[in-house]
């Protein structure tokens, strides 16, 4: 086990911020997703249950700092039911996503993938919420390879009710609006996520990602992006991510 993989997994266990790791920090994207691929192998996630997929959105890309995407694996665990009641304490920083999710009905292998490839490999598909924590300080000076390596900010997610017919549905023109503490605190369409949401996963299917884990695989998971940026949450509350073509997905912090 890498000496970057060690401090991840540390700082995770004491949840406490992840300080940069200086001379043991991953040096591009393909080693951070090789730490990663470590820290999956620890946990007992290889294959995991899916994938994330972060800053699919220019606006989310500005928002941290990075050129493009980046992903980061899902294990088991980290799904929790829709309407779930989770401890606010149990997270490092909370905030949440409103997201789309799709369930892989065939294999991705990793490589060059056209959004039709993406489309015909997709069984199902999700209004979806991903909790993510605030675990770093400075990102710049944590580095992206770093970021990568602990997986984007990943802590849990939530799937919704998959859609009914979703093939006779525009994906693109889906619109999400994001409610906590009773509120609507943002809204964004599935044409936000790199032009579509498919595009996200063909996107993740030539990523490093899927490199470092071997592909995609039947039966995977993929929250695709969030189509607002995240919420930073305050205490517990209750958060609804509602997608008029997909349906709602919701989860409570006490």
């Amino acid at each position: 086990m890498s000496a970057a993989a060690e401090a991840i997994i540390a700082a995770r266990r004491e949840k406490r911020v992840l300080a940069p790791l200086g001379a043991e920090a991953p040096a591009t994207p393909e080693a951070g997703y090789a730490v990663q691929h470590e820290i999956a192998g620890r946990q007992g996630a290889i294959p995991p249950f899916g994938f994330k997929i972060g800053a699919t959105t220019r606006q989310m890309q500005d928002y941290l700092g990075l050129s493009g995407p980046a992903a980061g694996f899902v294990p088991k665990e980290s799904l929790r039911p829709d309407g779930a009641e989770l401890r606010f304490a149990d997270f490092l920083n909370p905030g949440v996503e409103c997201e789309i999710a799709v369930r892989l009905g065939r294999d991705l292998p990793a490589g060059p993938t056209t959004r039709e490839q993406a489309a015909e490999a997709v069984a199902e598909v999700f209004p979806a919420i991903e909790i993510v924590e605030k675990r770093y300080g400075d990102l710049a000076l944590l580095g992206t390879p770093t970021l990568i390596a602990d997986q984007v900010f990943h802590a849990a997610g939530v799937l919704g009710a998959a859609a009914r017919d979703w093939r006779t549905l525009d994906l693109g023109a889906a619109k999400g609006s994001f409610h906590v503490g009773g509120r609507v605190v943002g809204s964004g369409h599935g044409r936000d996520l790199l032009g579509h949401p498919l595009e996200a996963l063909a996107w993740l299917a030539g990523s490093g990602a899927a490199r470092a884990f071997g592909g995609l695989k039947a039966g995977q998971v993929v929250w695709l992006g969030s189509v607002t940026p995240p919420i930073w949450l305050e205490g517990p509350c209750e958060v609804v991510a509602e997608f008029d073509l997909l349906g709602t997905a919701r989860l409570r912090f006490v």
